[in-house]
């Protein structure tokens, strides 16, 4: 089994998940006492988080660079980002580090298009949700027509990430606010909706909903699980 690089910390709500879920797949795959070889680094969210808020990404690369060194160094054979919004700087990371990355949005466009579905409704931070990093990915090279919230969906989905999901708090009212959201998406022709923030599967769940819901912390886990057992090449 491959060593799996765990970039987390971003937030630490959604990497214990990660490392949960990692395990968890290891086993139901190999059983017995078997679990996943990994090695992880945590940074410090509320770092990130200001250089988010002053547009300071280079300030971001540097960190993120820096902590794919010490998986490296560590033994990892290749690297996951534990997080939706900080792929905005996968391709530079995976470049500096210099070994290979699991995308979340390619894993979790595998997982969409083997099901048949070919628009989906996306959810995110503001930065998932507009920039071409991640919704021009899964369009230009996944072939995948995406649609997300009005402003005022965005602004309550953006807000709910950062002043309750990454915080560990799950509040019911914000769940409806979320399933409003997703409803819409839905009329408007959405058929199958991306959790594409790693918390918001804290918050909303397959149960809650009759359209296909694609948790992308569960599948980028469980896609790290099967690239690690070299049963997938990396997407």
């Amino acid at each position: 089994m491959l060593t799996i690089g765990l970039m987390g910390g971003m937030s630490w709500e959604s990497s214990i998940e990660y490392y949960r879920i990692i395990n968890q797949y290891t086993a139901e795959k190999l059983g017995g006492l078997h679990s996943a070889k990994s090695v992880m680094v945590s940074l410090d969210f509320a770092a990130i988080e200001v250089l988010q808020r002053k547009d300071d990404w280079e300030g971001a690369a540097e960190m993120m660079t820096a902590a794919g060194r010490q998986l490296k160094r560590g033994g990892a054979d290749f690297m996951v980002i534990c997080t939706n919004t900080m792929h905005l700087l996968a391709d530079r990371v995976q470049a500096e580090v210099g070994i290979p990355l699991l995308h979340i949005a390619d894993a979790t466009a595998r997982v969409i298009k083997e099901g048949g579905l070919e628009k989906v409704g996306l959810l995110g931070t503001r930065f998932t949700m507009e920039k071409d990093f991640y919704r021009g990915r899964l369009e230009e090279k996944h072939r995948l027509e995406v649609l997300t919230p009005d402003e005022q969906g965005k602004e309550t989905v953006h807000r709910v990430i950062y002043d309750q999901l990454v915080q560990g708090v799950v509040e019911e009212s914000s769940r409806r606010e979320y399933l409003a959201i997703i409803d819409e998406l839905v009329e408007r022709g959405a058929e199958g909706i991306i959790l594409g923030c790693t918390e918001i599967g804290l918050l909303v769940k397959q149960k809650d909903l009759t359209t296909p819901v694609f948790d992308t912390a569960e599948i980028h886990a469980r896609s790290a699980v099967e690239v690690a057992l070299e049963e997938d090449p990396l997407p």
